[in-house]
């Protein structure tokens, strides 16, 4: 009896690690399945969990932070930090909220299945480009460059854009 329990034991010590590898390595290629869905489709959102600065720390921000892509259509509404070199007329345009329909938009897959996409905006008022970093898993990076700020990066994760009834 002693045996059994023994390879039994054996047994499971063994061979139990593996399937959990296999489960977690199916698990990433469905995720990597998904984002490259939604970002090959033009159709995602960018949600920002943190903001960089050029001149300051780390800013964790609270939920709603986002920058919606869709393939005719760019919704920014990014709060700003840092310093702008021209004030802006209306004090309540101090983020960096719009919505362009004419933009040019570029992405190149990275190192390993990642994704550096480049955004310019032909009808905002004083942006230059975004550059959006995109992993595999969905972790995201957003560098916003202005000519009249500095620059700002937030960090961030990609979903799917959610369809209005």
């Amino acid at each position: 009896m002693q045996s059994i329990k023994f390879k039994l034991a054996a047994f499971v010590i063994v061979f139990f690690p593996s399937f959990i590898v296999l489960n977690a390595q199916e698990n990433k290629a469905d995720e990597y399945a998904a984002v490259k869905s939604i970002v090959e489709a033009k159709q995602y959102v960018f949600v920002a969990e943190s903001a960089l600065p050029m001149n300051g720390r780390n800013r964790q921000l609270s939920p709603g932070y986002k920058l919606e892509v869709r393939t005719d259509t760019l919704i920014s509404d990014l709060p700003y930090f840092g310093r702008a070199y021209t004030a802006p007329i209306d004090p309540a345009e101090g983020g960096i909220q719009f919505t362009s329909r004419d933009f040019e938009y570029l992405a190149n897959t990275g190192k390993k299945g990642s994704w550096n996409i480049s955004i310019k905006p032909k009808d905002g008022k004083d942006l230059n480009r975004f550059s959006l970093y995109i992993s595999r898993s969905g972790r995201a990076s957003l560098q916003v460059v202005s000519n009249s700020r500095q620059a700002i990066s937030f960090n961030g994760y990609i979903t799917e854009v959610k369809r209005k009834n």
